[in-house]
């Protein structure tokens, strides 16, 4: 895992001064990369490195990588999981290779089939930049899932991409100029989504696309192409379902997750998994110790705080398989000593609180490997959230009520009308009949009733701040109110949810906390179930296959229990969050104050200050939770202390 940057310039910039500002961008993802460092530079190029070494750590795994027969140079951010399949091949075919890094097997099949018709061949995660010395172009490519980033934008008149940020500051010429326009889109989300970066003029690589620029390039950003998309596996898919029986899907699930999670373990470093407890981090553990005869390490972070505490059920499932456990139990002034760090470390404003535990664990986890297999991607492909197992039936209910009906259902629940009577049953109701958090789900009740639509509803309940309209100074464009994906034809509402979750909240949400969190320490996070071939397979499964009698990831579920008593597994799913709403009104209030004072507000000139002075006074005597949304506005204001007033 590495960090990259580079500069192509259509300016008279000399060598060395193009080297220098090389390395001084490079010098703001040295984090990405602690054990080596490359620049290179050719007539208006430049390319920056920085190394996490994990496969080839020799001095034959250096970056920039020049091909053997002097065509191409790359930079690259990743793994590819295949390479030594891959390199097989190409040395049939003739190729010699100096050491045993997947950099330079990519490299000659570069030579061997040219970069694009590459693509394809490559499983992994992946960003890379690569230099064609005979066609004179620069490629810049980002794996199928997003899982690595890559950013790509016009300073000046030089073209610029980075693995973060950051780097862009650094370059002659960068104005640091606020996207006004995305600020509905980060309020809705946590997070500014693709294609978007909160500066203007930069850009995100979408997962699954290239694109390439010419060396004499006119200023002009060229348009992305894509070389997979999971709109087209899952038009496959829908046209050809699988056919086998629910066992056969359950055998193939395992022997296809087996093989992602095998291929992941090739390192040649120490390396461990992320144990929640969970039912996804469980099954790639469980999948992980049957195929090793020593204990796998694995990581769990707990909290003092109960309600937040999975830490007791990962142990158990740990002494069931065996594997070497470390559990950290951060503290509240841990977490909270945290929170400040999370400007920095997000270079963009990001809001999902779950960054905090995100990055404890992976600190926790750095001190022991510098490799970690995660469960991310089963929710999304697996039907694993709430609102995929309960929306449909929701809205199928609502849906039949006039639509002022829905609204003064929306008007109750939106102020606790109903929370009182709620409490008071669960103080005296037997522990299974219970409501768990019930002023969240009132409120989510009142995003509900609101829905236009279907659609609507899944846009609303993937949104931190569902309506943003009276938050903001600036008006909001038509086109940056939400960024929902089309809904592709033959899919269930469920289906579209997962889809839509795919390809937006796993890579501008998911995807970034995890990359930020663990590069921020140095460690490399893979995730078997975000392969892409085991996606492609699982879109091909009925739904019933992954949601069935109200529990979702039911082909992970009973893959899980041939190694884990259902017991230990068979709990209300928790999440990875954090108490931010009981904290903001107690340990974190002196640091939120200022952020959300009301002459603040009004200088900076983003936020409107009356609603938000209004939600603060609420949440601060109980009268609502509006942590999600003071939130938003509380890390973009931390973000623009760190990045936007120096």
């Amino acid at each position: 895992m590495c960090g990259i940057c580079g500069i192509l310039s259509s300016g008279p910039d000399d060598a060395q001064s193009l080297a220098d500002i090389v390395a001084t961008a490079l010098g703001k993802i040295a984090h990405r990369g602690p054990d080596d460092r490359g620049c290179w530079t050719s007539g208006s190029l430049g390319f920056g490195h920085r190394r996490l070494a994990v496969q080839d750590l020799s001095p034959c795994g250096h970056q920039p990588m020049l091909s053997n027969a002097g065509r191409y140079r790359i930079v690259f951010n990743g793994e590819i999981y295949n390479f030594r399949e891959l390199r097989r091949e190409l040395e049939v075919l003739g190729h010699g290779f100096r050491g045993h890094s997947d950099t330079e097997v990519m490299l000659s099949a570069f030579e061997e089939w040219g970069v694009v018709p590459s693509l394809p061949r490559f499983r992994g995660m992946f960003a890379f930049a690569v230099w064609d010395e005979r066609e004179r172009t620069l490629c810049l490519v980002r794996d199928r899932l997003g899982v690595k980033p890559l950013y790509y934008g016009r300073v000046g008149k030089s073209f610029v991409f980075a693995s973060e940020l950051s780097p862009f500051t650094q370059i002659p010429g960068f104005e640091a100029k606020i996207a006004r326009a995305v600020l509905p889109l980060y309020l809705r989300y946590g997070n500014v989504p693709s294609t978007h970066t909160i500066w203007e003029g930069v850009f995100k690589l979408q997962p699954g696309h290239y694109l390439i620029v010419p060396a004499d390039w006119d200023g002009a950003l060229p348009e992305s192409k894509s070389y997979w998309t999971l709109s087209e596996v899952v038009g496959r898919a829908t046209s050809s379902r699988f056919v086998g029986s629910y066992e056969d899907a359950v055998a193939e699930t395992e022997a296809r997750l087996s093989e992602a999670i095998k291929l992941r373990m090739l390192a040649d470093v120490p390396f461990g998994s992320f144990l929640s407890g969970g039912i996804d981090s469980s099954v790639v553990t469980a999948l992980m110790q049957a195929q090793r005869s020593d204990p796998v390490r694995t990581f769990t972070i707990g909290f003092e705080d109960k309600a937040y505490d999975e830490s007791a059920a990962a142990e158990a499932v740990a002494r069931h398989l065996g594997t070497e456990h470390t559990t950290l139990v951060a503290t509240e002034r841990e977490a909270w000593e945290a929170i400040p760090a999370m400007a920095r470390i997000y270079d963009e404003p990001f809001a999902d609180s779950s960054q905090v535990p995100t990055y404890l664990v992976s600190r926790m986890a750095r001190r022991h490997v510098t490799v970690a297999l995660s469960g991310d991607g089963g929710d999304e492909t697996f039907g694993g959230y709430n609102r995929h197992l309960a929306a449909p039936g929701w809205w199928k209910q609502l849906s039949r009520f006039p639509r002022s009906v829905r609204r003064s259902l929306a008007w109750a629940a939106d102020r606790n009308c109903w929370a009182g009577l709620v409490e008071g049953i669960n103080r005296v109701a037997p522990s299974r009949f219970r409501v768990r958090g019930p002023l969240e789900k009132l409120q989510k009740l009142a995003v509900l009733a609101r829905a236009e639509s279907a659609k609507d509803v899944h846009l609303r309940l993937s949104s931190f701040c569902p309506e943003v309209d009276e938050l903001l100074v600036e008006p909001v464009m038509p086109a940056f109110r939400h960024a929902q994906p089309e809904w592709p034809a033959g899919l269930s509402f469920t289906e579209f949810m997962m889809y839509a979750d795919t390809i937006q909240y796993m890579p501008d949400d998911v995807l970034v906390k995890v990359d930020r969190a663990s590069m921020a320490v140095a460690l490399e996070v893979r995730g078997p179930l975000l392969d892409h071939m085991l996606i492609e397979f699982a879109w091909s499964l009925p739904l019933e296959f992954k949601i069935h009698q109200g529990h979702g990831k039911r082909v992970l579920r009973d893959i899980l229990y041939k190694y884990v008593p259902r017991e230990l597994i068979d709990r209300p799913k928790m999440g990875f969050g954090l108490p931010i709403d009981r904290w903001l009104r107690g340990p974190l209030r002196d640091w939120a104050e200022p952020l959300l004072a009301e002459e603040r507000l009004q200088r900076d000139g983003f936020f409107q200050p009356i609603p938000i002075r209004r939600m603060w006074s609420e949440h601060l005597t109980n009268k609502r939770n509006h942590h999600h949304r003071l939130w938003s506005i509380l890390m973009f204001n931390a973000w623009l202390d760190q990045w936007a007033k120096r």
